[in-house]
């Protein structure tokens, strides 16, 4: 995976089964975000060759691969979910040393990876089409599912292995090879997802990984000529160019991108229960997940006694180390990240009443590290910038309503649709909402953030467009669906 240095982990491309140098003489310091004095790994800035070589490599490998029955795919993915088990704590401290996660996090992260793993190696038996009854006499009519080629994976630093296995696992069990690009700041755990494959047992080609930045690696794998496809997940400027480049170079494209996702708490909510939820929702991972909760939507009639509840709960959250157990809150993930957020803090205190937080914090250990506490904007305008854009950090805005119908209205009111919850016992409004919320995930009485391996993951609106992700579904996008016609009448029809 990588050689040793005295401070860092020195970081390789892995193209066509082999751990290979960069030839382009530049290099990438990563820091931990938690601690700045150290440094944590030195990635390769790779050229425009090596992505074309990781792509010859893949679409060398692609015959053999197609050919290799979908059962026989779908154990290798077994085998590194079996790996990454016993791996388990050493790649959550690796996500913990890199991205500044919580270790308990890292852990349910890397379990979501390996529970990912299992359920979609199973579609190497599951995957079929269906037979279709033809208008013709003695014709038997079915379709078929194939594999695409040569595909490619663009994914972020905020969940680096759950989304580039969640990736990895569909492409590879229905018989494309892949090239992976993930993000420049968690190399380390990009490497030893592939590390695992390849040590499961994937031959030589079908999974190949270049570091380097997204401007030049990133560009170049989505010109490829030979790339079929394109998975992505980032942010909605780079997603919206990719999918324009896509669409104009003809290749699959799917693009996960931004959300601001609401919990909308109506006057009968059980108030304790909702309270955990917004916490956990909104400062949990540092706010830096898609899924978040950036929103609470709550009637006018319970505001004060649930912002002052949620702002109690946040006290008692504790910022700092990841590696400490008694760490609620871990650091921002770099220096551009914590950029972003003081410029929304300065933006909110400006629109909305700051009730806790809204500082980056300073002294001691703070001092060596991006750490913003968890942040509480209330009376916030429904249309104002902290209601309506991607913070991306532990920053909650809190928006109160008169009503249901209000509630509604506020929490479609922004351009993305990912995720969503609403607390209430009245069934009736209960249903409501899941008719008519804009989002591509919902839950009721619980968090936005959870998911499951065997549900379909993504969203709506400039949330997402492409084919939904993780369940039986993430299979589509990577594969071509072929009809075929028997006709066994030995006669013209």
């Amino acid at each position: 995976m990588s050689t040793a240095t005295a401070t860092a982990a020195v970081c390789r491309n892995f193209i066509n089964g082999r751990w290979v140098d960069s030839a382009s003489g530049k290099t990438l310091e990563r820091r931990n975000p938690a601690n700045l004095g150290e440094v944590t790994s030195v990635s390769p800035l790779s050229t425009r060759a090596e992505i074309s070589a990781a792509v010859a490599a893949a679409k060398a490998a692609f015959p053999a691969w197609r050919d290799t029955p979908a059962p026989v795919r779908g154990k290798i993915v077994l085998r590194a979910a079996a790996l990454m088990e016993k791996q388990k704590e050493e790649l959550a401290g690796i996500l913990t040393l890199e991205e500044g996660k919580i270790y308990r996090e890292s852990l349910v992260e890397v379990q979501r990876s390996i529970n990912i793993l299992e359920f979609l190696a199973g579609e190497g038996r599951r995957m079929g089409g269906e037979t279709i009854p033809s208008e013709q006499k003695r014709n038997f009519a079915y379709t078929v599912k194939q594999p695409l080629g040569v595909v490619g994976a663009i994914t972020p630093w905020n969940f680096p292995v759950a989304i580039p296995v969640w990736k990895i696992a569909p492409a590879l069990v229905t018989g494309n090879t892949m090239v992976l690009k993930p993000a420049e700041v968690t190399p380390l755990c990009a490497a030893k997802i592939v590390e695992i494959f390849h040590e499961a047992g994937a031959p030589a080609g079908v999974l190949n990984l270049v570091l380097g930045a997204g401007e030049e690696v990133g560009d170049q794998l989505l010109r490829e000529p030979e790339l079929r496809a394109i998975s992505f997940t980032g942010s909605n400027e780079i997603g919206s160019l990719i999918y324009a480049t896509a669409a104009r170079l003809m290749k699959k494209c799917q693009c996960e991108m931004g959300g601001k996702n609401p919990m909308v708490v109506l006057r009968d909510a059980d108030l304790a229960l909702a309270t955990e939820a917004a916490a956990i929702g909104a400062f949990g991972s540092t706010g830096q997940r898609c899924t978040a909760t950036s929103r609470i939507v709550v009637e006018e009639a319970i505001a004060d006694q649930f912002v002052e509840s949620v702002v109690a709960r946040a006290k008692k959250m504790k910022v700092g180390n990841g590696r400490d157990e008694s760490v609620d809150v871990g650091p921002l993930v770099d220096e551009q990240q914590m950029k972003t957020v003081s410029r929304y803090l300065e933006i909110g205190k400006k629109e909305a009443r700051l009730a806790l937080g809204g500082e980056r914090l300073a002294g001691g250990a703070f001092d060596n590290g991006y750490f913003m506490p968890p942040t509480v904007f209330d009376n916030v305008k429904w249309d104002s910038v902290v209601a309506q854009e991607e913070i991306f950090g532990p920053v909650l805005s809190v928006i109160r309503v008169p009503d249901f119908e209000e509630a509604l209205r506020v929490a479609n009111s922004v351009k993305y649709g990912l995720s969503s919850s609403v607390y209430t016992n009245d069934a009736s409004k209960i249903y409501e909402f899941i008719d008519r919320i804009e989002s591509g995930i919902t839950h009721v009485n619980a968090p936005t953030i959870a998911s499951e391996a065997q549900l379909p993951f993504g969203g709506m609106k400039a949330t997402g467009v492409g084919e939904r992700e993780m369940g039986t579904v993430a299979i589509d996008f990577y594969t071509e669906l072929k009809a075929v016609y028997i006709d066994y009448s030995a006669k013209k029809q």
